[in-house]
């Protein structure tokens, strides 16, 4: 069978192929540290779990839910304010989504047509990436670049370039860069989007992994955001709930709308008792939240001064689960570094290059060891002599 051309766009999966080299290591008795995939440690919160629970055992709640129950799009509504500060929200500026991978992957499709170009991050999240080419769009990539502190630089987009696309991508905190935006960052970009005619489109995934600093918030909340913008919001990380795939695309009702209408197409919406567990984790205390962003904290730190340490540049990590560590001894090939690191030190870590062009010559490490763990693995990067 001939197989749709489409597939041809994407490259083969990073993750997969490491995690093969990873099994095959790990069967030869060898300790690993995989630090590759950003899936959180911690356990979900017991009232989220009991929420979960207590709507599974009502059989009324299997059947096909077929829309958002009005007390979850109100709660986000009053998570929003009470939370990040933005007044203003309602239910029709709230849409459910099965996580912000799904969310982005199918954006495209309610928002491009063949040929429409999309301004995204390099390096950025691949979803990003893949969202546009599924919907048979054109990518135009802004560098997130050290110079600018892994920023949005828009004085550097080509105005040109600018008025073609039709929506831009903006991650902070940034996945895999680590950098965090400030409020300077935001109004330039919502001025960067009534000048260019563009819809912002923010990652907020990580508003509760901030480090240094002000608490995390929400693009939304900054005058003018709410006419240019939409947000997607998850509760995978905060609430370490990531395979329930708990997402939520927030601001202009128009494009909100779009999206709903598309993913109506495709899928019968969010499970009853995901519903009710996306509730409580809305509604309840976040002093849980609170305490989780001081370990990561704490791991940021380990993994950091550790690298550091022993001669390496020290990683922008500014938020996110994530560390962007520069390839150490001139190095410039991420991939190969990669497989070079798990074999001689059975540290597992995912190849800049995989996160857009301007990836290459770093790497990513998620922070899903205890600190002591991450001091371990630094320890067998030192000793290999890495």
């Amino acid at each position: 069978m001939k197989f749709s051309s489409r597939l041809d766009r994407f490259g083969d999966e990073v993750f997969a192929a490491l995690n093969q080299r990873r099994l095959k290591l790990e069967a030869e008795g060898r300790t690993i540290y995989n630090l590759s995939v950003g899936t959180p440690d911690f356990a979900p919160y017991d009232h989220v779990v009991e929420a979960l629970r207590d709507a599974a055992a009502d059989p009324v709640q299997w059947k096909y839910s077929l829309r958002d129950l009005p007390e979850l799009k109100q709660a986000v509504c009053d998570y929003y304010a009470s939370r990040f500060g933005v007044e203003g929200i309602t239910p029709d500026m709230v849409a459910s989504c099965n996580g912000t991978q799904e969310g982005v992957g199918h954006l495209g499709l309610a928002l491009l047509d063949p040929g429409d170009t999309a301004l995204v991050p390099d390096p950025c999240y691949p979803v990003f990436e893949a969202g546009v080419k599924i919907a048979d769009g054109e990518l135009a990539y802004y560098p997130l670049s050290a110079e600018h502190d892994f920023l949005p630089h828009v004085a550097d987009i080509d105005p040109a370039v600018a008025d073609r696309a039709k929506y831009m991508i903006v991650s902070l905190p940034a996945n895999p860069v680590g950098s965090v935006g400030t409020p300077e960052v935001y109004e330039e970009i919502i001025a960067f989007a009534r000048e260019h005619d563009l819809l912002i489109v923010h990652d907020n995934a990580y508003s509760d992994i901030v480090y240094d600093g002000p608490r995390g918030g929400s693009f939304l909340q900054y005058p003018g955001a709410l006419e240019v913008g939409v947000e997607f919001f998850s509760l995978s990380k905060s609430f370490n709930v990531t395979g329930a795939r708990i997402g939520f695309l927030v601001g202009r009702s128009d494009v909100v709308s779009a999206f709903a209408k598309l993913r109506s197409q495709i899928d019968f919406g969010m499970f009853y008792p995901i519903q009710k567990a996306a509730i409580a984790a809305l509604t309840g205390p976040l002093d849980q939240v609170e305490a989780q962003r001081l370990k990561y904290q704490e791991r940021r730190d380990a993994l950091c001064d550790g690298l550091e340490r022993i001669g390496w540049e020290r990683p922008n990590a500014h938020g996110t689960m994530f560390v962007w560590a520069k390839l150490p001894g001139g190095r410039t090939d991420s991939m190969a570094f990669c497989e070079e690191l798990m074999d001689r030190a059975g540290v597992v870590v995912t190849p800049g290059a995989s996160f857009g062009p301007s990836g290459e010559g770093y790497v990513r490490m998620a922070l899903v060891l205890p600190p002591e763990g991450l001091q371990a693995a630094v320890a067998a990067i030192e000793a290999a002599g890495i």
